[in-house]
This record gives C-alpha cells, structure tokens and sequence, in this order.
C-alpha cells in the first residue's frame, strides 16, 4: 500500500534540513510545471520579438556595463 501524504510527511521531517529543502523545491516544482512551461513559452516569444526589433533596426543595443552601472544606481 502506498505511503499517504501524511506519512510522507512524517518521514521528511526526520530528514537534514538540506534534503528536506531539496524536497520542498523538488515537491513545489512539481506542482507549477505547467505555470513554469508557459512563462518559459512567454519568455521566449519575447525573446524572439525583442531580438527581430533589434534586427530590424528598431532598437539600439547599450553596453552591459552602462545598464549594471545604471542597476547599482537605482538600487541605492
């Protein structure tokens, strides 16, 4: 017979911390695949049109070192 999700609780609380981490992540990343796919698909669209905008001409690329510069700045 199968363990019950009560069981299975029991169990990892007599796990590390490090494994039971590891086991929530592992537990919580299983429940938001599909939520995880579709950002993925999101971001990739995005991706996709942000880098043709670029090839088209209609955006200009600005140095890694301007943009961190300008990230620390606005984090302060």
């Amino acid at each position: 017979m199968p363990d019950t999700a009560a069981e299975l609780a029991q169990r990892g609380r007599l796990l590390p911390l490090q494994e039971r981490e590891r086991l929530v992540d592992a537990l919580l990343e299983s429940l938001n695949e599909r939520a995880v796919a579709e950002l993925d698909e999101a971001w990739e669209a995005e991706i996709a049109h942000r880098l043709a905008a670029y090839d088209r001409g209609e955006v200009q690329a600005l140095p890694a070192d301007d943009v961190l510069a300008k990230a620390r700045a606005l984090a302060k």
